[in-house]
């Protein structure tokens, strides 16, 4: 599983690009999130933690990963 950074850029499968703002805790759940921003639209985003580092699909690919510049 792959370290989740602030500040560092991931794309997503889909192909678009998101930086990584902040982690945050949901208010309710406690649950840990990811808090994103877009690079195309300027959109901030927020998604569970868990979530990040997920399988989509039967090839192993990762719903986020490191762009390394």
């Amino acid at each position: 599983m792959q370290e989740i950074k602030i500040g560092k850029i991931y794309r997503h499968y889909k192909g678009n690009l998101y930086k990584v703002i902040d982690f945050a805790k949901h208010s309710e759940t406690v649950e840990d999130m990811i808090v994103y921003k877009s690079l195309k639209t300027g959109d901030t985003w927020v998604r569970p933690a868990y979530m990040w580092n997920e399988i989509v699909d039967n090839k192993g690919t990762l719903r986020f990963t490191e762009v390394i510049e």
